[in-house]
């Protein structure tokens, strides 16, 4: 095998610079997710075709390849959209662009390396005529960065999988993601005149404006409370107003304790130097500068693999009406209807939260078939025997499709530069990635039947 990838690298890399040089971000510029997208789907399963798999396009939310034969079916699920590429890189994010032992370019990572690290590791077992006890799909879609409705659609035309991964995570992998509750906060009755900030759900709010009435707090006691939690900020006064800007720190909303909520502090802050308003003293004692729900005793949910987190991602005042959007994670034991009732609680005079999507968690037990096959794969190439599966907070396609878990492509260690400028991927590690998908491959495919 590692004569195969040693051998096909140059063609390896050749079609990953083809995958590259679509700027498949969603737009709305042509169904259904941008003429882009609609394009590198083209050329992905162009690439399947010829290397011998049977391809289906299905309405340009997604496409797969399939080889095998059998009742039962594995899926890969990868993805070719991307995010946008956005500013600071040091060469063009749509031209691969090889620098020692990397290769650079939007997409490398996350997730076309995968998509080429997979293809090629089924173009191995068919040039080696390996029998198929299974149907193997490799499945590409376009829509994993905004939504995932490529496997939803997936989904409803073609049904689910058997066993699977989606090479979109980490190695060795990950057994269990939180469940998401997303919802909004509701207030028709604040004093605050104006209030924006947050860029996403699920972003740790990194600024935000607020205008109140002049000499509406105590401005040295909130000044005290800002220098005391290190937190930057500017103020701008008119003769009836006051507007001040809070500066925190971004984090991804799975992890919120590696930033700093600027609504958070904000809101805390008025609220400490005298602020008398019902929305900010409702914020106060439902979330303070808490993180995990401490204030409405979720955080006494976490289970043995994962803890509950609550982050206010955007919050912004629409007429009357102040809207703070909640992005909200518990743990993977757990099921929604452990939490809902919980967040009743959030229901309060004029503050009403107004749930809007509510994702189960997904969780499987270490001792399964398909969890066992997939670590023997990535033990056996990497000699890492040590290293045990994850639980995240984030999500995969996994969520999206029944038997699957997230399995690579980043390795221990690595900083790809995912969603960054200069995102990277280690030619070696692509050579990695086929040889564990390969032995991946044929360890689900070994499964028996009744399993």
């Amino acid at each position: 095998m590692q004569e195969y990838v040693d051998k096909n690298i140059d063609k390896m890399l050749e079609d990953l610079k083809t995958l590259v040089s679509y700027n498949s971000v969603f737009s709305e510029d042509a169904l259904p997710f941008g003429a882009n997208n609609r394009a590198v789907l083209d050329a992905a399963l162009k690439m399947m075709e010829d290397a011998g798999l049977r391809t289906k396009n299905l309405d340009y939310y997604c496409g797969y390849g399939e080889v095998g034969q059998g009742d039962k079916l594995i899926g890969i699920l990868a993805h070719l959209d991307i995010v946008p590429s956005g500013d600071g890189w040091d060469s063009d994010p749509f031209t691969l662009t090889r620098k020692g032992d990397y290769v650079y370019g939007r997409g490398v990572s996350d997730d076309k390396g995968a998509v080429i690290a997979a293809l090629y590791a089924i173009k191995y077992l068919l040039e080696n005529n390996y029998h198929f006890h299974k149907r193997l799909r490799l499945i590409v879609g376009c829509n994993e960065e905004s939504g995932s409705r490529c496997i939803a659609h997936y989904v409803a035309k073609e049904g689910h999988i058997d066993y699977g991964f989606t090479p979109d995570g980490d190695f060795p992998g990950i057994f269990a993601e939180k469940g998401l509750i997303f919802g909004e906060i509701q207030n028709v009755s604040s004093k605050i005149i104006n209030i924006n900030g947050g860029e996403a759900n699920n972003i740790v709010c990194k600024k935000v404006n607020c205008e109140v009435p002049i000499a509406s707090y105590d401005e040295a006691k909130l000044d005290a409370f800002f220098k005391q939690h290190d937190i930057d900020y500017q103020i701008l006064k008119s003769d009836k107003t006051i507007t001040l800007t809070v500066h925190g720190k971004a984090a991804h909303a799975s992890m919120p304790d590696l930033g700093k909520n600027a609504i958070n502090y904000l809101l805390e802050g008025l609220f400490i130097a005298g602020f008398q308003d019902e929305f900010v003293s409702y914020f106060h004692d439902k979330f303070a500068l808490t993180n995990h729900g401490e204030c409405l005793n979720l955080d006494k949910l976490a289970d043995a693999y994962t803890d509950t987190s609550i982050n206010i991602g955007v919050i912004s005042k629409e007429g009357n009406t102040i809207k703070a959007r909640v992005d909200m994670r518990f743990p993977v034991t757990l099921k929604s209807t452990d939490i809902l009732p919980c967040l009743e609680n959030l229901n309060l005079g004029n503050n009403r939260f107004v749930i809007k999507s509510v994702t189960e968690p997904l969780f499987f037990d270490a001792d399964s078939p398909m969890i066992k096959a997939l670590m023997k794969a990535y033990q056996k190439v990497s000699g890492d025997t040590e290293s045990k599966m994850s639980a995240i907070g984030g999500g995969t396609y996994a969520k999206a499709i029944n038997n699957c878990i997230a399995f690579g492509c980043e390795f221990k260690g690595d900083e790809n530069h995912i969603h960054d400028a200069n995102e990277r991927l280690k030619i070696e590690d692509l050579k990695k990635q086929v040889l564990i998908y390969i032995e991946a491959i044929k360890n689900l495919d070994g499964i028996e039947n009744d399993d």
